[in-house]
């Protein structure tokens, strides 16, 4: 289906794109799913601003005890750098099981974010990984953190007229390990099921799941259950996965069947990062 008629606007700094928002506008990044949308009459606005040439919004780097990814990185340049493949391996281990080549080239880590589908692998390795998500509008920048961003289905922390311009993690300490266990819708790529697992060298674990319930979230119940790591504790911890969640249903899993690919992927992250 062809789109309809809008105006289009190709900001190159971030205060430009901020002076173009108004109620009618959308921000466009990667646009693998807004411009679908777009063709399914979804979503109507009357002007896109397409951010993803803003220099401001780009690159992977080190900030002190801190890494910083711009909101308009692509996943190909996420899986692509050294500097994550050294401190955030599940990201680039992550960002390859993405869509396609196509899908990896043109779209970014703050278009994911944002748009929030609960099916999207962004949102659990965010979590996982302690990010904060840095925000801009016309009246200055906040921070969010990763655990309180992703609040229902589709839906975000972010208020009307802010930007997503940045993610920050804190540097995993030397001995670190993480994984990203996912189970594949075959056309879409989507996770049914995705679990994002962090083990600290003390032996505390973060654990966060996406496609599982209507937004991804971290698994306490699941964190404090791992103990010692043992054999046993990793399958009595895998059994409390999204203890007390409401689960999605759909075509692709009942409600008993994703229940049981989570437990699955759950253990599959834990044994993966016990070792």
């Amino acid at each position: 289906m062809i789109s309809y008629a809008f105006d289009y606007a190709r900001p190159t700094t971030v205060e430009d794109a901020l002076a173009q928002l108004d109620d009618d506008a959308k921000l466009l990044a990667g646009g693998h799913s807004l411009i679908p949308a777009l063709k399914l009459r979804l979503s109507a606005p009357a002007k896109l601003v397409d951010i993803a040439r803003i220099p401001a919004l780009k690159g992977i780097r080190q900030d002190g005890n801190e890494l910083v990814i711009g909101a308009a990185t692509t996943h190909k340049e996420i899986l692509s750098s050294d500097l994550i493949k050294e401190h955030l391996p599940m990201f680039a281990e992550g960002a390859a099981l993405i869509g396609d080549p196509m899908i990896r080239y043109k779209g970014t880590i703050g278009g994911s974010i944002a748009h929030a589908d609960p099916s999207a692998d962004w949102p659990a390795m965010v979590i996982a990984a302690e990010g904060t998500v840095v925000v801009q509008s016309k009246s200055g920048t906040r921070s969010i953190a990763a655990d309180d961003f992703f609040t229902g289905f589709y839906m975000t922390a972010l208020e009307e007229g802010e930007i997503i311009t940045e993610i920050r993690f804190p540097v995993p300490a030397e001995g670190t390990r993480m994984t990203y266990q996912k189970f594949t819708q075959p056309a879409s790529r989507f996770a049914i099921v995705g679990c994002a697992a962090v083990r600290k060298p003390d032996g505390s674990a973060r654990v966060a799941f996406t496609g599982v319930s209507d937004a991804a979230f971290r698994d306490t119940g699941v964190e404090e259950a791992v103990g010692d790591w043992s054999t046993a504790a990793i399958e009595a911890a895998a059994a409390k996965t999204a203890e007390g969640m409401e689960l999605n249903v759909d075509h692709f899993a009942s409600e008993a069947y994703r229940h049981h690919l989570a437990r699955v992927y759950c253990k599959r992250a834990l044994v993966a990062i016990s070792e």
